[in-house]
C-alpha cells in the first residue's frame, strides 16, 4: 500500500516537472525556436513539431510550425512525418499512462471503497466507451494527454494503439495543412 502511495507521488512530480520544463520552454521561446531552426530541413520539422503537436503546453507552436512547412511542402508528407513524430509523443504519454498512472487510478479507486465505483470500471462497456472518446479526443485539435489517458486506462494494447495514434494525428495534422495551405 506505501508502495502504490509513493508511485502516485512520484507520477504527480513527475507531472508537474514535465510541464514546468513545457512552460520554461514555451515562454523564453525556445521551442519556437527549436521549430524554426528546423524548418529549414523539412522532414525534420515535421517530425520534431509533430512531436510537440501533442502536448497541451506546445500544441499552438508546434501548429504554426506545420502550418508554415506546409506551405513549402506536400501536406501530405508532412500529414505523414508529423504524424510519425505525433506517435513518439504519444507513445511516451501512453506507456506512462498505462503502466503507471493507470495503477495508481486503480489503486485510488479501491481507497474509495465504494462498490458501485468499482463495478463501474469493470464493465467492458466501460472500456470501450473510454477509448472511444479517448481517440475522438486524439483525432480533435485538443492537446492529447486527456485522450491518450483515456486509451491508457481503457487497457488497449500498444501494437493497436501505434497505428491509431499514427492515423488519428496524421489526419489532424493534414487537416491543419490543408487549411494553412488554403490561407496562403
Amino acid at each position: 500500500m506505501a508502495n502504490h502511495r509513493n508511485n502516485v507521488v512520484i507520477d504527480i512530480g513527475l507531472i508537474v516537472f514535465s510541464v514546468l520544463v513545457a512552460i520554461i520552454l514555451t515562454r523564453t521561446g525556445g521551442l519556437q525556436g527549436i521549430l524554426t531552426a528546423t524548418q529549414e530541413t523539412r522532414f525534420i520539422g515535421s517530425f520534431i513539431a509533430g512531436i510537440f503537436f501533442v502536448s497541451i503546453f506546445t500544441a499552438a507552436p508546434a501548429t504554426v510550425a506545420l502550418g508554415e512547412i506546409a506551405q513549402y511542402s506536400s501536406a501530405i508528407s508532412v500529414a505523414i512525418i508529423g504524424g510519425l513524430g505525433a506517435l513518439v509523443g504519444d507513445l511516451m504519454i501512453f506507456h506512462f499512462v498505462r503502466d503507471r498512472v493507470s495503477e495508481d487510478f486503480s489503486y485510488l479507486v479501491k481507497m474509495a471503497k465504494s462498490k458501485k465505483i468499482i463495478a463501474v470500471f469493470k464493465f467492458k462497456m466501460f472500456r470501450w466507451l473510454i477509448l472511444f472518446f479517448g481517440a475522438l479526443i486524439v483525432a480533435s485539435p485538443l492537446p492529447d494527454e486527456i485522450g491518450v489517458t483515456m486509451i491508457g486506462l481503457s487497457k488497449l494494447k500498444t501494437s493497436w494503439f501505434i497505428p491509431l495514434s499514427f492515423f488519428l494525428n496524421s489526419v489532424g495534422i493534414l487537416i491543419i495543412c490543408l487549411i494553412a495551405k488554403s490561407l496562403q
